[in-house]
């Protein structure tokens, strides 16, 4: 099973995306991982789930069963395709509804896809903090505007400023990450979710990978705006 130190000798991250990725975790954030096929969603989700403290009561959704928690409080939840007959089916919005009922602390769902785009972000907006999901984008404003495609498919009218409160009220932190042409697959930007002005999202770089050679992130915001991390960070000088 790997863990956050193998990101960094397989140089995914660097020690101050470690350091602000476990203080992210630890302050409840609501985290997005954001990538294409293959660019290691799942492998950084179960790495950030290992993060959280073992008191804590987590319900995993995912259509195979693949995080590796470890954790002496999980639920585990499985969506079911329908029979034959057409039968049978359950949903990771069925799934969502129900977890909420176990009073979980978090709610972890393995991926964003389709209906239940809406439940997943009313749960992060309704006292479970600390919930993480991934989705299919090629950046961090990509995936929220992804998020914004994925409620329009579910037939709700739901005005384009709701949507986006909606979506910044419940992300904290969007971790985008990529594939390079040597096949190292690396975190590509963090970025916190601020809000919107004039109806377009507000967000603040942390950390964004340098292409112009060799291995190394720059650190692009002095410090954290959202007021989740600003509020008695812990982090070292050199996460900022």
């Amino acid at each position: 099973m790997l863990k956050s130190t193998d990101l960094m000798a397989m140089q995914t991250i660097d020690q101050a995306i470690l350091e602000f990725i476990q203080e992210a975790v630890g302050k409840r954030c609501n985290i997005l991982i954001s990538g294409g096929t293959g660019t290691g969603k799942t492998t950084l989700l179960n790495i950030l789930s290992q993060l959280i403290s073992p008191h804590e009561r987590l319900v995993t959704i995912e259509d195979v069963a693949e995080l590796q928690l470890g954790h002496p409080h999980v639920v585990r939840l499985e969506t079911r395709p329908p029979n034959a007959e057409g039968h049978g089916e359950v949903k990771a919005s069925d799934l969502i509804r129900n977890a909420l009922r176990m009073r979980p602390d978090r709610i972890i769902l393995g991926e964003i896809r389709g209906v239940e785009v809406v439940d997943v972000l009313t749960a992060m907006n309704t006292g479970h903090d600390g919930s993480m999901s991934t989705v299919h984008a090629n950046n961090a404003q990509d995936a929220l505007l992804r998020l914004e495609t994925l409620v329009g498919l579910t037939g709700r009218t739901i005005a384009e400023r709701t949507l986006r409160q909606m979506i910044c009220a419940a992300l904290d932190v969007v971790i985008q990450l990529t594939r390079m042409p040597d096949g190292r697959r690396c975190v590509s930007e963090v970025v916190e979710v601020i809000g919107i002005r004039d109806d377009v999202y507000v967000t603040n770089t942390l950390f964004r990978l340098d292409r112009r050679g060799g291995f190394g992130f720059l650190r692009e915001a002095v410090n954290p705006a959202g007021d989740k991390l600003r509020r008695e960070s812990a982090l070292s000088p050199s996460a900022y």
